[in-house]
């Protein structure tokens, strides 16, 4: 197991244990690009579309007589050759989904949280708020803190996930404002969400909820 500081509001000193399993597994990058695609095309709507011949409006009456006139003959001007007219083999609505397994699924999660480990980028706080009531300017401290930045301000450029448990209002109502941070539950972590970001900060109550439930997918 990996030892990891916990910061905090209390400016506490203690350690957590990250478990090999889930935060020192193989790094299989082909698999992680395969999960991230196949996440990125699920977000798509598909609902692109173009119209044929047969669904512009106009068209019905034929242009001009079918000989005689010298030109090549014509049965509407909504033709694909025309301006105004049908598309060919044009987009249509269709699902991007692509299946992927769930094992998959957790095999690059474990792998994109493994490489953002190995470079120091996972960081584990005990909460983000001293007392019972949100205070951005305190959650922005601890979590510059927690990430070594001085000054106590998080810089715009910085992307940061932070992994909350859902019933921590104190922290999503503390950083739902921050433009650099993004705020997930730990059901909700996924590959895309690690990889976009360049450092992973845990509650202590979200990391507890997120080991115990990939233990349990791992043993079924």
């Amino acid at each position: 197991m990996t030892a990891v500081s916990v910061k905090g509001p209390d400016n506490g000193s203690r350690t957590v244990e990250l478990p090999d399993e889930i935060f020192a597994a193989k790094v299989n990058v082909p698999l992680i690009h395969q999960v991230v695609v196949a996440q990125q095309a699920a977000a798509r709507q598909g609902t692109h579309a173009t119209k044929t011949r047969g669904e512009v409006r106009g068209g019905g009456k034929k242009p001009y007589r079918q000989k005689g006139t010298g030109r090549a003959r014509q049965g509407s001007l909504r033709a694909p050759q025309y301006a105004g007219g049908g598309i060919v083999h044009g987009p249509q609505p269709r699902s991007y989904v692509q299946r992927t397994p769930k094992k998959m699924k957790a095999a690059a999660l474990r792998g994109a949280l493994s490489d953002r480990l190995s470079h120091g980028r996972v960081q584990v706080v005990s909460g983000f708020v001293d007392g019972d009531a949100p205070r951005t300017k305190d959650a922005v401290a601890v979590l510059a803190s927690a990430l070594s930045i001085s000054g106590g301000t998080l810089d715009r450029p910085l992307r940061v996930l932070v992994v909350a448990h859902r019933d921590d209002e104190l922290t999503w109502k503390s950083l739902r404002n921050v433009p650099s941070v993004h705020v997930l539950t730990e059901d909700q972590l996924n590959t895309y969400d690690v990889l976009a970001s360049d450092d992973v900060v845990f509650t202590e109550q979200a990391l507890t909820a997120f080991i115990s439930r990939s233990s349990k997918e791992a043993s079924k």
